[in-house]
């Protein structure tokens, strides 16, 4: 299954970046940084069409299995995920945009999570679950990485 991991964190070398390196040797995955693009916020407007979004999002298509990796941020995706996440709202919205949508009916997907805590917090993973699997995707599986806090 080919796959690519999405992820996104404040630091590119941190231990999310260490847990995606990893996981996408293991996996023999292509690896997707959010952070090294533009991608603005959901716009009811869809006023952005000016940024990396829609190509990005394509790409993700061109995938099976996609893992959305982040670290945990006050219980939450960090915000570059967050609006990527927010921004696949415009092929809901968009009667043109919707057969593309609809690709990831077919599509499976996992979470990688890090923190110092032992497991993800349950607030975390329901969204990105809940949020996915209303867009018709299957979940494959989680993985959380606990790493030491930063002094």
């Amino acid at each position: 299954m080919n796959t690519i991991i999405v992820y996104s964190s404040a630091n590119k070398e941190g231990n999310t970046g260490k847990a995606v390196r990893e996981l996408a040797q293991d996996l023999n995955a292509q690896t997707l940084f959010l952070d090294d693009y533009v991608i603005h916020d959901y716009s009811y407007e869809h006023t952005h069409k000016d940024d990396d979004f829609r190509t990005l999002f394509r790409e993700v298509l061109q995938y099976e299995h996609v893992v959305f990796a982040s670290p945990v941020y006050w219980y939450a995706v960090t915000p570059r995920m967050k609006a990527f996440i927010d921004r696949i709202t415009e092929f809901m919205d968009d009667e043109m945009l919707q057969p593309e949508l609809r690709i990831l009916r077919e599509k499976h997907f996992s979470i990688l999570s890090t923190s110092i805590h032992r497991d993800a917090p349950k607030a975390f993973t329901d969204m990105l679950q809940k949020t996915f699997e209303y867009l018709g995707m299957t979940l494959k599986g989680t993985h959380h990485q606990q790493y030491q806090a930063q002094p």
